[in-house]
């Protein structure tokens, strides 16, 4: 709970201390600098990341819509929704691919096509991921 609090802090401090130093520095009389505004720029840049990274470790959730002939794949963070990726598709493949150390046994779902893959980032452990695949692998007739 702690390192989500000291995250959020700084993916704050990211974006406002920069923009607060600029004020500063204009009102002791400096000017508007060109530097100010890397700066401002090169922080925001990494407070957003940090504030991404920081709200899928507290809300994140993969939403993964399996229709007929598409794959609709969506990343939540709670505060705002990543880019829909759709897959379209015919005769999807479901397998895993391991992740981690071996012996954690963990892995991640891929749903492939013939010309693009969707990859999960949620870690799950293979015993898990193989319950998984035989629910979404269609029956051989």
């Amino acid at each position: 709970m702690t390192v989500r609090i000291v995250m959020f802090f700084f993916a704050f401090a990211f974006f406002v201390f920069p923009v607060f130093g600029a004020i500063v520095g204009m009102l002791m009389g400096s000017g508007l600098q060109f530097g100010y505004f890397i700066g401002i720029g090169l922080f925001s840049l990494m407070g957003f990341y940090l504030l991404r990274v920081s709200l899928w470790n507290t809300y994140g959730e993969e939403n993964i819509e399996i229709l007929a002939n598409k794959v609709v794949y969506e990343a939540n963070y709670g505060w705002f929704k990543d880019g829909k990726k759709e897959l379209v598709i015919s005769a999807p493949t479901y397998s895993f691919k391991s992740v981690g150390y071996e012996e954690d046994n963990e892995g991640v779902l891929v749903i492939s096509s013939e010309n693009a893959q969707i990859e999960s980032v949620v870690k799950m452990s293979i015993h898990e991921i193989e319950a998984l695949l035989f629910i979404l692998e269609p029956a051989v007739v």
